[in-house]
């Protein structure tokens, strides 16, 4: 018998992996706008060397095979995806002055090393996902139910607290000044006695305010006891003092609402059902048939009617000739490599800096983060060396999980960095344990990544400030000869995905424009 879209969404909906699509395919999720990217013309054979093939030099290829251009990918690594790498059992890395890595996580688990969340506004992300075939699931990157602990020496300090009591606490708190200075006219805004009056009741309502203007605790901030049936009304514990917040450090930068009013990071986000690495995968077999493995690239001269690339592989040196290069190798390892670039270009090269951060996935052998402590997604927040714990938003309910051990950046990363693989996991341990005891009798294994250490990427992110990208920026958005930039570090979206896709995107225009004597342009939005 036919049943209802309700029926239907009801059943798909108890899988995070049919739900999404279900709603998609029956219309009742809006399709993701993208940039219609429809060029004419024909690259009649034209010979486009690739360096690199991570998103964005896969998509390059991708959209200019589209067009009937010759593409060849040579990249360094024995995989594909570069940054966008979900680290699985037999996994191997080899930091910069570091033995061997291999993950010996069991089948089926993973933790993702480099991009873990996609933006609902990143269209053009979306859109691949959707050509590609790629599953995606809500990743949930906001949960009041996760900690902040603040190591010091104030009341609150060396404690794991749930974010919702910090931050009704806190919103409570300032709210009531507020209201306090209004009602008794200690601000000065030309403010009618009508509209301090609306004023007045909008922060009684945000700071959970009672009628004398006075904050006190209520369910907003959890139960000690919970609701239940009965007799049980449930008992809720008393706000912390506002004077032992600020001494406890829980004020403090590394405690703010990042994720709440950052933009790329509010929900909705997503996550590739399975890994992010999907995403690259799907990519890869798009054109296995361009892409070079083991290819070192060593220098990259213009010709006068063309590109000269020389690599070493396996077999020894060689040399490609191209019409056209398009480079994705990031700053740090271009910076190495010898060319004849211009010096505005060169310079540009040589001091754009990368972000330096690290992850470790850590196994444990059950999830206790959901079974002891309801944690369900979500990051935690310390002011210590492990700076972030990324609970998973996948497998809920599942027999065992890998949790972020930590993401960190800086100088904090740095630090780590500098330990050894096993120092750094101890580290991980302990610290983790202040605020999982668990920790201690769940853990299995782990795996770290210092991408700053990394060979091939030498860092996490491009970073620019506004005189960098007059300058430096700027410089590498022009075409140098026969060589063209891309990647995330030629966006306004460093770090992201998206970056590497809208950057692939608007170079591809810029390419096919030269070959064929067209006007074209890339919009530049995500």
């Amino acid at each position: 018998m036919p049943i209802s879209r309700r029926e239907f969404l009801t059943t798909a909906g108890k899988s995070a992996l049919a739900a999404y699509p279900a709603m998609m395919a029956l219309g009742l999720l809006k399709t993701a706008p993208a940039h219609a990217f429809e060029l004419s013309g024909s690259g009649n054979n034209k010979r486009i060397i690739i360096l690199g093939a991570g998103l964005a030099g896969m998509t390059a290829a991708y959209e200019l095979s589209k067009l009937g251009y010759q593409c060849t990918i040579l990249e360094a690594r024995n995989r594909a995806g570069g940054r966008c790498w979900s680290v699985r059992k037999g996994a191997t890395l080899q930091e910069q002055g570091q033995p061997l890595q291999t993950a010996a996580f069991d089948n089926g688990l993973y933790f993702n090393a480099g991009p873990s969340r996609i933006p609902h506004h990143h269209a053009l992300t979306l859109h691949y996902c959707r050509e590609l075939g790629v599953p995606l699931q809500v990743y949930n990157n906001v949960n009041e139910a996760a900690y902040y602990f603040s190591e010091g020496k104030g009341p609150l300090s060396n404690k794991k607290i749930r974010i919702r009591e910090i931050h009704n606490d806190v919103r409570g708190y300032i709210t009531e000044m507020l209201a306090k200075a209004i009602d008794q006219h200690q601000v000065d805004a030309a403010l009618s006695k009508e509209d301090a009056a609306k004023i007045i009741e909008y922060l009684r309502a945000e700071g959970g305010l009672n009628i004398d203007k006075l904050y006190k605790a209520s369910s907003r901030r959890g139960y000690i006891e919970p609701a239940g049936a009965g007799e049980q009304a449930g008992k809720i514990a008393d706000p912390y003092r506002l004077t032992d917040i600020i001494s406890s450090g829980l004020m403090d930068p590394d405690f703010y609402n990042v994720a709440e009013y950052t933009y790329e990071l509010q929900m909705t986000m997503f996550q590739a059902v399975g890994g992010m690495d999907r995403i690259s995968a799907a990519l890869e077999k798009k054109v296995a048939p361009f892409i070079q493995f083991g290819c070192e690239v060593s220098a990259i001269h213009n010709q006068a009617d063309g590109v000269k690339i020389t690599y070493r592989d396996k077999s020894g040196e060689k040399q490609l000739n191209g019409d056209l290069c398009i480079c994705t190798i990031p700053l740090p390892v271009l910076s190495n490599i010898d060319h004849n670039f211009s010096s505005d270009v060169s310079r540009a090269i040589d001091y754009v800096p990368y972000m330096v951060t690290g992850k470790m996935g850590l196994q444990f052998k059950r999830r206790f983060w959901e079974e002891d402590e309801g944690i369900y997604g979500g990051i935690t927040h310390t002011n210590n060396e492990l700076t972030q714990i990324f609970y998973p938003s996948n497998d809920y309910l599942g027999r065992k999980g890998i949790l972020l051990g930590y993401y960190n950046f800086n100088e904090t990363a740095a630090k780590v960095s500098a330990l050894t693989y096993q120092q750094r996991q101890q580290l991980a341990l302990e610290k983790g344990a202040m605020i999982h005891p668990q920790y201690t009798k769940e853990f299995e294994t782990g795996f770290s990544v210092s991408w700053h250490k990394t060979p091939y990427s030498m860092g996490g992110w491009a970073l620019y400030d506004s005189e960098s990208r007059q300058t430096l920026y700027k410089a590498l958005l022009m075409p140098d000869k026969q060589v063209y930039f891309a990647g995330e570090h030629m966006t306004y979206l460093n770090a992201w995905m998206a970056g590497a896709f809208e950057s692939a995107r608007s170079v591809v225009a810029a390419v096919h424009a030269r070959v064929t004597d067209q006007r074209l342009s890339y919009p530049q939005t995500h």
